[in-house]
């Protein structure tokens, strides 16, 4: 199994949903670089369960930063976090263990280890190790933003309850990372909410769409063929559970364009080079150009819900069906957000360092 994503700046995770702790092995940063524990803190209060439209399961999240650190600066030697799994109600799990939950990763972790991979909560494959992902993604985002590079997620849609479009890049940056349900709109936000509820009650889930802004970023940084800009993103941000699809820029629409329309021509006012559109989404030939990176990503519905499914018992080797209990959300995309934010900052800042060296993240 590998669990160690990036080149220069690699992060390694580790732990299960229901063991007694989980965490990652952020190497790569080189020494020097203060870091604040407490925006470690708030990005992780960023990920938990919001209001009644999250799960149940309530962790604090309490973690140790146990090395890599001189003081308040890293020394340039890895960087271990761990976070205790305290709220763990494994016997939820007891009466569906060799029953598969529908579109969950159950059955194709079983495919992988056998009866052996079977374990409460989704085991290593639960989205309860994005939390040590946010963690260090805490960290990329800090170097980031002392090298004039912000990152903002809002929620674009809830089924199909739409947010409105980014519009001054820095102000609603600003306004998403300081937000619990990160959305433009607030009247939106209180309709996607509701409608989350809603489907709470009617025991099933509900999925939706992230958009994702990078500004600051200087062109130049990816490469044209397997590495690039849009590949390397994109293999960061599959990782994260039910992420089921990734467009930049106008994406698949830009099918629909002429390109004409669809070509971002170019200007140069006092001496900068710009683009007069975004269609491609800041990066062209795999590479930044300088204008602000806009993606998307496709989050499918929660796949345990409460009502009846059919499946397999793996263990009789015969048709079932399963009707989970326990805690589980009606909608992840909110608190998917963190994580979208967290990924983008770990692979922009391993891309970094491979074109300007270790050094260069000070």
């Amino acid at each position: 199994m590998k669990n160690t994503f990036g080149n220069s700046v690699t992060i390694t995770l580790f732990g299960e949903s229901h063991g007694d702790s989980i965490g990652a092995v952020l190497d790569g940063i080189p020494a020097g670089i203060k870091i604040d524990k407490a925006f470690i803190e708030n990005q992780l209060s960023k990920r938990r369960p919001f209001d009644n439209i999250s799960t149940s399961r309530v962790e604090n999240d309490n973690f140790k930063i146990i090395s890599g650190l001189n003081g308040e600066y890293t020394c340039g030697a890895p960087i271990c976090i761990i976070i205790e799994n305290e709220n763990i109600k494994s016997n939820d799990y007891n009466e569906i263990k060799h029953l598969p939950r529908p579109s969950h990763s159950d059955y194709s972790t079983f495919c992988k280890h056998g009866k052996y991979g079977i374990l409460p909560g989704g085991g290593h494959s639960s989205g309860r190790i994005t939390a040590p992902i946010v963690a260090m993604g805490a960290i990329a985002i800090q170097i980031l933003k002392n090298k004039g590079i912000f990152i903002g997620t809002h929620i674009k849609s809830i089924y199909d309850i739409n947010d409105r479009e980014f519009s001054d890049y820095k102000k609603d940056i600003e306004k998403l990372n300081d937000a619990c349900f990160a959305v433009l709109d607030d009247v939106i936000s209180q309709k996607m909410q509701d409608k989350i509820r809603f489907v709470k009650s009617q025991n099933d889930s509900v999925g939706g769409v992230l958009e994702t802004a990078v500004i600051g970023l200087d062109g130049g940084v990816g490469e044209p063929w397997f590495d690039t800009l849009e590949g390397m993103l994109s293999h960061g941000l599959f990782s994260i559970p039910a992420v089921k699809g990734i467009e930049f820029g106008k994406g698949f629409d830009i099918t629909e364009m002429l390109g004409s329309s669809a070509n971002d021509e170019l200007y140069i006012q006092n001496e900068r080079i710009g683009s007069l559109s975004n269609n491609s989404g800041g990066i062209c030939g795999g590479i930044s150009n300088g204008e602000p990176i806009i993606f998307r990503l496709a989050v499918k519905p929660t796949p345990t819900i409460l009502k009846e499914q059919k499946t397999v018992n793996l263990e009789k080797k015969e048709n079932a069906v399963i009707k989970p209990s326990g805690r589980h959300d009606p909608c992840i995309v909110h608190r998917a957000r963190v994580v979208a934010d967290s990924i983008t900052a770990l692979v922009i800042l391993d891309m970094l360092s491979q074109k300007y060296g270790a050094e260069g993240l000070k």
